[in-house]
């Protein structure tokens, strides 16, 4: 078997070719982040003059996993979720990054693809086959990566609101090792056959949340150059105020007083990780679920919210791609024992929790355009399109904030696993995008799935390579726009449609939303 060798700023690394893929696994960006270097910038890895084996994946960050119900629903979603889900071996020596590339070493130009990972802010990793990029590197002649990075309370405390001066990047060191692998791949991947100048980021849920983010961060403008959102908006991150609440919560659940912080450096990750989840599980933060640890206004990494109210100026000159699933609740409701059975009044309770004021109005607009539907069903509509409306907010702020255009799609096609109950869900478009479909169960039986990953793939690729998306074989897809709001809708076949689900999209209009 070929074993490339390639050299890296730090060291020379050796891969495995597989299907005509070099594949490196595992590749440090950055030093170990325990102890003394918890809660602080990234640091260089210390080089290495021998040639590093890169044929296993790295330690993803520590991080509690998944949690879901007990119900024989939450199980079967589960198991066919495995590819996504798997678990790995966890350590704060997490800074590592993974690349497929068609023919590393031979100094080529090509497209760089750097996927940022799901898992909202706290869990998951770049190692999941579901994202393996072979498949991607074989149809488009691009190198894929992907990266491991901080999560949860060891990536995202905010201590700078109570110790300043050892601690003021501590909410956003997560970020900032994302910001630290953009500057690997801008120093190394020429080496890989990437074109530096040329950097997509794309990732979904938290990782199109990591994606909006860094479009807002001075820190990493010029080290990409086109993004993709996958239903992940992020138009606001937490306030300073907000994450110091958060973070004396945590310190005093471990037991350590305010004016012994530095304690907390030799604290053992998985307590940590786990008084996190007790506070994610009671609500602490402004979104709770992941989202109590995530990044913050701290005036210096992230000096404001991304797009909110206007989108930050570092963002208005790279071209986007931005969409939701038209199913996107299901994921959460299918495994809810009883909640196809729910009635009126609590179904608009949870309506409630996102419209305000506005429930009666946006559930009666909603049930008007889905006559027979059930409760469950307009609730669930709903709450799916508050991750699109979010989204077409973003794209709406980005317009307004530059000229780099901006491209909207809906991701349509259902797959018919569990008797077709999860239709367009949350997650399933990774596997399109990655034309992993036929190795992943989730995606269903129906033999279209393949034609709808063609069509992801190629638009994916064809975005990376020029900033265009239109893919051969598809319909031309139009740059979003206030007058025409043209979307592509993926599905078996693929179309481009203007306004879709337009009367929802404006029942919105004037309900804050919290993302």
């Amino acid at each position: 078997m070929e074993q490339p060798v390639v050299i890296t700023t730090s060291g020379p690394v050796q891969g495995e070719a597989a299907d005509g893929v070099h594949i490196f696994k595992g590749i440090p960006y950055g030093r170990s982040t325990a102890g003394a270097a918890r809660f602080r910038p990234p640091q260089r890895p210390d080089p290495w003059t021998d040639v590093r084996p890169a044929i296993a994946y790295g330690p993803s960050a520590p991080q509690k996993g998944v949690q879901v119900g007990e119900g024989p629903m939450a199980q079967a979603v589960i198991k066919l979720a495995a590819d996504s889900l798997e678990e790995r071996f966890q350590g704060e020596d997490c800074l590592v990054l993974n690349v497929w590339a068609p023919a590393a070493g031979d100094q080529g130009l090509r497209p760089v693809m750097v996927w940022l990972h799901g898992g909202a802010w706290a869990n998951s990793s770049g190692s999941a086959p579901l994202i393996d990029g072979t498949n991607l590197v074989r149809r488009g002649d691009v190198v894929v990566l992907t990266v491991n990075h901080r999560l949860g309370a060891l990536g995202y405390i905010y201590l700078g609101g109570l110790d300043p001066e050892q601690y003021p990047d501590s909410g956003n060191a997560g970020l900032l090792d994302l910001v630290a692998a953009l500057e690997w791949v801008r120093d190394n991947i020429a080496s890989f056959g990437g074109d530096p100048s040329n950097v997509t980021i794309f990732g979904e849920s938290g990782g199109g949340q990591k994606v909006a983010t860094l479009l807002g961060m001075p820190h990493a403008t010029g080290l990409f150059h086109k993004a993709v959102i996958q239903s992940g908006p992020m138009l606001k991150a937490r306030t300073a105020e907000d994450a110091t609440v958060t973070a004396k919560a945590l310190l005093s659940g471990l037991g350590i007083g305010l004016d012994e912080i530095e304690r907390l450096e030799q604290v053992p990750a998985d307590q940590i990780v786990e008084m996190q989840s007790r506070l994610e599980s009671g609500g602490i933060g402004a979104l709770g679920g992941g989202h109590a640890f995530s990044p913050v206004v701290d005036g210096r990494s992230l000096p404001e919210h991304p797009f909110d109210p206007v989108a930050t100026a570092s963002a208005s000159r790279v071209p986007l791609i931005i969409g939701t699933n038209k199913d996107e609740l299901t994921l959460y409701t299918a495994v809810m024992p009883g909640f196809d059975q729910i009635a009126e009044a609590p179904a608009k309770l949870l309506v409630g929790l996102v419209a305000g004021e506005r429930t009666d109005e946006l559930f009666a607009t909603y049930a008007s355009k889905r006559p027979g539907s059930t409760p469950a069903e307009v609730t669930t509509a709903v709450l799916s399109d508050y991750v699109r409306v979010g989204s077409i907010r973003l794209a709406e702020r980005k317009l307004a904030g530059g000229p780099s255009p901006v491209f909207v799609y809906l991701f349509s096609f259902e797959t018919d696993v569990l008797g077709g109950v999860l239709k367009a869900a949350h997650g399933l478009d990774i596997a399109f995008v990655f034309d992993n479909v036929a190795t992943t169960a989730l995606t269903g039986t129906r033999p279209e799935r393949q034609d709808v990953a063609d069509a992801m793939a190629d638009s994916w690729i064809a975005f990376a390579t020029t900033g265009d998306p239109s893919a051969k074989g598809q319909p031309s897809w139009p740059a979003y726009t206030l007058q025409e709001r043209a979307t592509m809708i993926f599905d078996a076949p693929c179309s481009v449609q203007d306004d879709p689900f337009g009367a929802e999209r404006a029942a919105w209009e004037g309900i804050s939303l919290p993302l």
